[in-house]
């Protein structure tokens, strides 16, 4: 991972093998900030697991294996109760024959590159708490 900061502004190239979520937490504790929004990704991953909560409130996965185009990815960064950084990410994936997947990002792991833009946001703090009946961890901001 290589990044640069320009005042609230973070821009971030991850390269092949890393997993997005383990990298945008790693730079969370790195910079220290409590909340940021993920406004846009590109490049190219795989091991794609997404998928969308159902009625249930319970997710359901999908493996988009090959190497495919990640086309948009947007979402934020908060802390858990305890304190570790907690990313919530959705994405859409162009798979070779250029269809479209898009969901819950649970995991993705860099093929060539992905290509980050993160806004820090201060003046907030966001934690991310159990909600009930859910399997969504609910944003409390204060």
């Amino acid at each position: 991972m290589e990044w640069r900061r320009s005042g609230d502004d973070l821009f971030v190239r991850l390269d092949p093998g890393e997993e997005i979520h383990r990298s945008l937490q790693s730079l969370a504790e790195e910079v220290g900030f409590n909340a940021a929004a993920i406004t846009s990704g590109i490049g190219r991953t795989k091991d794609n697991l997404y998928g969308y909560m159902n009625d249930e409130g319970v997710y359901q996965r999908k493996l988009l294996q090959p190497p495919s185009e990640l086309v948009s990815l947007s979402g934020n960064i908060a802390r858990t109760e305890d304190g570790n950084p907690f990313t919530h990410i959705h994405c859409c994936w162009s798979d070779n024959d250029l269809n479209a997947h898009a969901g819950h990002m649970f995991e993705c792991v860099v093929a060539v590159v992905a290509e980050i833009h993160i806004r820090i946001m201060e003046e907030i703090i966001m934690t991310r708490c159990p909600l009930p009946d859910v399997q969504l961890l609910g944003l409390k901001f204060s």
